[in-house]
């Protein structure tokens, strides 16, 4: 397809669910169970089948629930996988048009109910990214994330998403090197010539996935995940589902809230994503504003920038950069360096540059967790001092960079070339899917600059994410994009941290007033999603999934430790994963790593 293409609205074949035909699922229920494809066997474009007819016309619910009903529920053969973990596959269906027909691998991770003859059923969790593997996960929190009560009476159940990691993926490059070596050269484009490499790699990514990623790539959006999760509902034997997602996974949850509203037990969704800013825009605005624009995930990370810096201000002598005031200190320091790069040492006697691009995206990634903030703050400070002409301070900013780069679990390290886990294309493969976005990429260029003038530094950092979409060869046809107002069998809890970096407070707000019934719990904290962060909230959720008791109207909750006011142990349980480790989107971490 010619990267100048039209918009992904004007590409997109879409086949309306409201025009869907009886006739088209009476054949895909008649189809021969031999039109399975085998677990090994990966399906190119060229095979990708052809849209079934639709002429009977049914509500998007209706159609979703017989989709489900008429694939064959798979069958789950756990299997011990280390740590106390359980290990299966599910085959489910390619296109859920053809319920019966070739079917794709779902990996999924267990960790059983301690107490089973008190289990309620399954609790079901989703990450984010897009492009997190919910089996890692599942892996990383299923001893530190819920209370006792929790997890003795619910299976801790993760699956990648379709398309992504261990489960069937889209793979557009032989390797993952490969698949590093045709990305952009910087986190994010700041100058002209920046975001003509940007473009280019876009292409290049884009050109690759045309030629290999084969028919999944088309049958990725989160629609198709929910559909996945009500057939897993089915699997494990749940009457109905209790699921929490976390960032992206807000999505999710919504998407299955209103495909499936009289199957939810209990929803949580946590670091929430406004479901129409994500998919279509306000009165349509996805096809004039990027998607990572409309959502102004740049808004939460200046706001939470900002509430870092007076925290460190209001620490004091704890935080190793509140000398002076470190909100104009970093603006200075970000100046400087978008000026000139920083030179630090590459550990083999010579030097290595380091840029504002790069300062803004380990601040992101930092931001995620305040427990890393500490360490963010004295990166601060050595390159500070360095910028300002002390060159001693080159080996102290090396170190600090290495410090801060391993604390976010983001460390370089070969062995991940050996494992390809699609961390570049499996995340454009869902959002380029489900979201409506401009035809040009001059429209990138207008948006970014724009929101890198109302919220500095992360306008363009978030805003240019999304831009592969521009020549996006997938093309989603059963995307749901609403509505979202759907009333639920049980309301969906939505949580929301005041300042998110990565989902704004603004979209919990939003997002709890779409959804019928469903009560608003705000953390009055900071970072990514409540995760770790507040024992009041983690009280509160304990209870809607085992009970099913909401908290109160306008319960507000504060987070159990304040970075720079009480003691690093408070902030980090050693016991748990970071939250940037778990929660940061796949690529993003790997650009943080400084590949």
């Amino acid at each position: 397809m010619s990267p100048a293409g039209p918009s992904l609205r004007a590409r997109r074949t879409r086949r309306p669910l409201l025009a869907a035909a009886a006739a088209g699922l009476a054949a895909a229920l008649a189809a021969p169970l031999a039109a399975v494809v085998p677990a090994a066997a990966a399906p190119t474009r060229a095979q990708a089948p052809a849209p079934a007819p639709r002429t009977a016309p049914a509500s998007e619910q209706a159609l979703a629930a017989a989709q489900v009903a008429a694939a064959a529920t798979p069958v789950l053969r756990w299997r011990p996988c280390g740590d106390g973990v359980q290990c299966a596959t599910a085959r489910v269906p390619l296109d859920y048009d053809r319920p019966r027909g070739r079917t794709i691998a779902l990996a999924l991770a267990k960790v059983p109910a301690t107490q089973p003859a008190r289990r309620i059923g399954t609790l079901f969790l989703n990450p984010g990214g897009p492009g997190g593997s919910g089996v890692d996960f599942v892996r990383g929190v299923a001893t530190s994330l819920y209370s006792d009560e929790v997890r003795a009476r619910f299976d801790l159940v993760g699956f990648d998403p379709r398309g992504i990691a261990r489960s069937t993926p889209v793979r557009c490059f032989e390797s993952l090197d490969d698949a590093f070596a045709a990305t952009a050269p910087v986190p994010f484009p700041v100058t002209p010539a920046e975001e003509r490499q940007w473009i280019a790699a876009d292409r290049r990514i884009a050109a690759a996935c045309t030629e290999r990623a084969g028919a999944v790539i088309d049958h990725v959006t989160t629609a198709d995940v929910a559909r996945d999760m009500d057939l897993l509902r089915r699997a494990v034997g749940d009457r109905r589902t209790t699921f929490a997602g976390y960032s992206y996974g807000s999505f999710v949850g919504s998407t299955y809230a209103a495909l499936f509203p009289s199957r939810v037990r209990a929803v949580v969704v946590d670091g929430v994503i406004d479901p129409v800013q994500w998919t279509t825009g306000v009165d349509g605005s996805g096809e004039r504003v990027p998607v990572d624009v409309r959502l102004r995930s740049d808004q939460g990370a200046y706001e939470t920038l900002r509430r870092m810096l007076a925290l460190c201000d209001a620490g004091g002598e704890s935080c190793l950069f509140s000398a002076g005031d470190p909100q104009r200190r970093f603006d200075r320091l970000a100046a400087r360096l978008r000026a000139e790069p920083a030179q630090l040492p590459d550990g083999q006697g010579g030097t290595v540059p380091f840029t504002y691009n790069e300062l803004v995206s380990l601040t992101l990634g930092a931001l995620y967790d305040p427990a890393e903030w500490p360490a963010l703050a004295e990166l601060y400070q050595v390159l500070d001092e360095l910028t300002r002409g002390r060159a001693s301070s080159a080996a102290g900013a090396g170190s600090a960079l290495a410090d801060l780069r391993a604390a976010l679990g983001v460390e370089r390290s070969s062995a991940r070339a050996e494992e390809y886990d699609n961390v570049v294309e499996g995340a454009p493969s869902v959002i380029c899917s489900d979201s409506d976005n401009p035809a040009t990429y001059a429209a990138w260029r207008r948006a970014t600059a724009e929101a890198d003038r109302r919220w500095p530094y992360f306008g363009r950092a978030w805003g240019w994410l999304s831009s592969v979409c521009q020549s996006w060869p997938g093309q989603g046809p059963d995307r749901y994009a609403g509505p979202f107002d759907v009333p639920t069998a049980d309301p969906v809890l939505v949580v929301g941290t005041r300042y998110d970096p990565a989902t704004r407070y603004q979209d919990a707000v939003s997002t709890a007033r779409r959804l019928p019934g469903s009560r608003l719990l705000t953390l009055d904290g900071q970072g990514h999603t409540s995760l770790f962060a507040s024992s009041c909230v983690d009280a509160k959720v304990s209870a809607y999934l085992l009970r099913g008791a909401l908290p109160a109207a306008g319960t507000r909750c504060a987070p159990d430790a304040v970075p720079f006011a009480d003691a690093p142990r408070a902030l980090a349980a050693a016991d748990r994963p970071g939250k940037a480790e778990l929660l940061l989107p796949p690529l993003l971490a790997q650009q943080l790593a400084g590949r």
